[in-house]
């Protein structure tokens, strides 16, 4: 289905106004990469995505692998899985893909191939977020080793940083860093990476991502994009639609111009149809509030995940071996939600 992209093209011969639509706090033509002073800034409602898992969840004390992808695998073999993997999330009508990355996926010798997923990415025309993930061996919601950390960001930035397709999510769900703590490592982020054009950085709203507007509101952090994360199973005993879309506005604030949804999703493998009445359904319930939610405000969204092996709340699943790889959709009336909320 056609995507909605009139926004996008009439930004190509009026950036000055685009960034006064996003919030008119965007990185100054002085402190844009060069590459990015005439690039398109789509708004957020352009980041039509689904998020690629590894099996294991992305909390990984070696290096994170995405679903389907090796570390044995050369740059190549990598490139050809990714390309068809990518080209299954563009059927589905996804232009987005978020892609987890840690210190040993990136400082150590997997980097050569794993590129070769982000570069699939970009050649079919996806925008690609990256973001930190810390190892399952800590998961206490803070840095693992800030020098790692650093080589890390400093290695990724290096190749992409020109790439106006690539986005940059520093960290993953801060939950052990008060808001104040979370803000100030932010900002300083922002401003070790200056040369990163804002409207190209994510970050994650505190907490668990929960909740943006105190990011939103720290002018240090003006221009970029804020990462909420909001799922069903944090309420279990919630049924009633109307409680779930007042709790997502709610953790949104006045922010909607700046707000990627980039991690929310239910169960898609158990038949439960997202069309249908909620008949006593959390998950239904929260899957349509969350959705018109997204339509509503025109916020981004990022299903978690579009594919993760052996996860109940994968979209899709991987058929195939080798490089001849597909995916299979597993409940259509969730990719409907999705697409309501895409205005495809």
């Amino acid at each position: 289905m056609p995507r909605k992209n009139h926004r996008r093209t009439a930004c190509l011969g009026a950036l000055l106004a685009c960034v006064t639509a996003f919030g008119g706090a965007l990185t100054s033509p002085a402190s844009a990469s060069p590459s990015s002073t005439y690039a398109a800034v789509p708004p957020v409602s352009d980041f039509h995505g689904v998020n690629w898992a590894d099996p294991r969840d992305n909390y990984a004390d070696d290096a994170v692998v995405p679903s389907g992808l090796s570390t044995s695998d050369s740059y190549a073999t990598t490139y050809a899985k990714s390309k068809a993997i990518i080209g299954g999330f563009g059927k589905l009508g996804a232009n987005t893909v978020r892609l987890p990355v840690n210190p040993t996926s990136v400082n150590g010798p997997f980097w050569k191939s794993y590129r070769g997923a982000i570069d699939a990415a970009t050649a079919k025309g996806f925008k690609v977020i990256l973001g930190y993930w810390e190892a399952d061996n800590a998961k206490d919601g803070k840095i693992d080793n800030q020098a790692s950390w650093n080589q890390m960001w400093a290695r990724i930035t290096s190749a992409y940083g020109r790439n106006s397709q690539v986005y940059f999510e520093p960290m993953n769900e801060p939950f052990g860093y008060t808001s104040q703590e979370w803000r100030d490592i932010a900002a300083n982020w922002v401003t070790t990476h200056r040369s990163v054009p804002r409207d190209r950085i994510l970050i994650g709203g505190v907490k668990y991502s929960e909740d943006v507007k105190p990011v939103c509101a720290d002018s240090r952090l003006n221009g970029t994009r804020l990462a909420l994360h909001n799922y069903g199973f944090w309420h279990t005993d919630w049924t009633s639609y109307d409680q779930w879309k007042q709790d997502f506005k709610a953790r949104i604030g006045d922010c909607a111009s700046r707000t990627i949804l980039d991690e929310f999703g239910a169960t898609m493998t158990s038949g439960l149809d997202y069309n249908g009445p909620i008949n006593g359904s959390h998950e239904i319930a929260y899957i349509q509030a969350a959705t018109d939610t997204v339509r509503e405000l025109g916020l981004g969204s990022v299903y978690w995940p579009g594919l993760r092996n052996g996860d109940t709340y994968s979209l899709t699943t991987l058929q195939g071996t080798g490089i001849n790889l597909s995916l299979q959709l597993n409940n259509q009336s969730g990719l409907d939600r999705l697409h309501w909320a895409w205005k495809q």
